[in-house]
């Protein structure tokens, strides 16, 4: 394929432009590389890609259910249409209740070692609802990651959700039935989950739903519990994901299970969280190391509250991307899609920011930058997208570039600076340039006509 002209989709914090498309450059021979040149190599091949996505939490989908049924409607059409929205095809649910619960809630009654009281009947109340949305605006399936925060009370060393604790030994062969237990009734829902990870954040002790993992428990739980218990319930086709925490300590992690082949033979693939560590390299660790294995972004957000109209926070989901997808990461999933106008409801009071903001008392909407920046990766690198090789000239920008399977060529630039900055992408023989704003992103995406 021969380039003739690359689209310009561009979003700049001092203009109007959000995801706006501007005129067409014509890609030629005759194009000189600009202050900062960007090249590519299409010969030289990386991940493909699944795709991108964000969580149904409980929280999520309450605060959509407050505001009126035609601004939800809205919402989920931006996110999750392939045309007219940001393309999402990945979700991630919680297993029972997370901070981002109205309460901690489990799907068993007390000491219930048969699992025979286990209902999701909670989950049909919001949360299986909004997929159904979702699916229906995505027109087609969505790739489900489903975690747990933490086991039921009884199942503890601290006899509570919250505060981290351990898993207790004797329940380690009931909690591993309670995955496909949870796998089985999501499908009698019409939801099938794609993927599971076996704790989230399994080094954190918090005040929230959360529980603790040595990597060496993580192993030896797979190993001796769940991956047995997951091909004895039919679902050895659900991808298990290890770790679902930092990037600081990901190598580590992953090499506790990963080296021990009775584990590793369960496991898909390592998810990482971008709290903590902008390590982006530690994934490429991972990957060298075992290359048979996958990656994939299960959670970030902004923490501390809503920031309405803040630059930074698309920003900082940008240079993540951007980080986490020049290390071979394979899938995205932002956390809660949308959050009410406190950040919330959480359950303990762990406000955090959304790429969309509901304001349930005045019943409106509220787009942040984030949800423009992830929508120049999520619109245009689709799945089954292939990285390509991409070096950039300067450290003024960054930039990441995927060729998807009709052809064209998606480049995502990023300008983090104060001052404008002229960029040039050459591909072959041929070169398009734009001068990019300061504080904005532009997805180039070439064609040959």
């Amino acid at each position: 394929m021969t380039f003739t002209r690359a689209d310009i989709i561009l979003t700049a914090k001092e203009t109007g432009d959000r995801l706006a498309k501007k005129e067409p450059v014509s890609f030629s021979d005759a194009v000189e590389p600009a202050g900062t040149h960007i090249k590519l190599d299409r010969s030289r091949t990386f991940q493909e890609m699944i795709g991108f996505g964000g969580a149904f939490t409980e929280a999520t989908a309450y605060s959509l259910s407050k505001i009126s049924p035609e601004k939800r409607d809205e919402v989920i059409k931006r996110y999750f249409d392939p045309v007219d929205g940001l393309g999402y095809v990945m979700g991630r649910t919680h297993i029972h209740s997370c901070d981002f619960a109205l309460e901690n809630y489990t799907y068993v009654e007390e000491g219930d070692t048969s699992l025979e009281s286990f209902s999701i009947e909670r989950e049909r109340k919001l949360v299986l609802p909004l997929i159904h949305d979702a699916m229906k605006a995505a027109g087609r399936e969505l790739s489900i990651v489903s975690s747990p925060w933490s086991p039921p009370p009884w199942m503890k060393t601290n006899g509570e959700m919250n505060n981290g604790g351990k898993l207790l030994p004797e329940f380690e062969p009931v909690w591993a039935e309670y995955y496909s237990k949870y796998i089985d009734a999501m499908k009698e829902e019409g939801v099938e989950i794609w993927g599971i990870t076996i704790q989230n954040e399994p080094e954190a002790k918090q005040v929230w739903d959360s529980c603790l993992y040595t990597g060496e428990e993580e192993r030896d739980f797979i190993k001796n519990h769940l991956g047995p218990s997951l091909e004895r319930n039919g679902h050895e086709d659900v991808k298990v994901i290890i770790w679902d925490h930092n990037r600081d300590v990901i190598f580590e992690r992953a090499s506790a299970v990963l080296s021990d082949p009775e584990a590793a033979r369960y496991v898909w693939g390592t998810g990482n969280h971008w709290y903590v560590s902008e390590e982006f390299e530690n994934l490429s660790k991972v990957h060298d190391a075992f290359p048979d294995k996958h990656l994939i972004f299960t959670e970030g957000c902004i923490e501390g509250g809503v920031q309405l109209g803040a630059w930074h926070t698309g920003e900082r989901y940008a240079r993540n991307i951007l980080g986490d997808l020049n290390n071979h990461l394979e899938a995205w999933i932002d956390w809660n899609i949308v959050l009410n106008e406190e950040g919330g409801p959480n359950h303990v009071g762990n406000y955090c920011d959304a790429p969309v903001i509901v304001d349930t008392v005045k019943d409106e909407v509220h787009y942040n930058s984030s949800f423009y920046y992830i929508g120049h990766f999520s619109k245009y690198i689709l799945p089954g997208a292939r990285r390509i090789w991409s070096e950039v000239s300067s450290e003024r920008v960054s930039a990441t570039a995927f060729e998807n399977r009709d052809g064209r060529i998606a480049v995502v630039v990023m300008n983090a600076g104060d001052s404008a900055e002229d960029v040039s992408v050459g591909c072959g023989d041929g070169a398009a340039s734009f001068s990019l704003p300061g504080h904005s992103i532009v997805t180039f995406l070439l064609s040959e006509g």
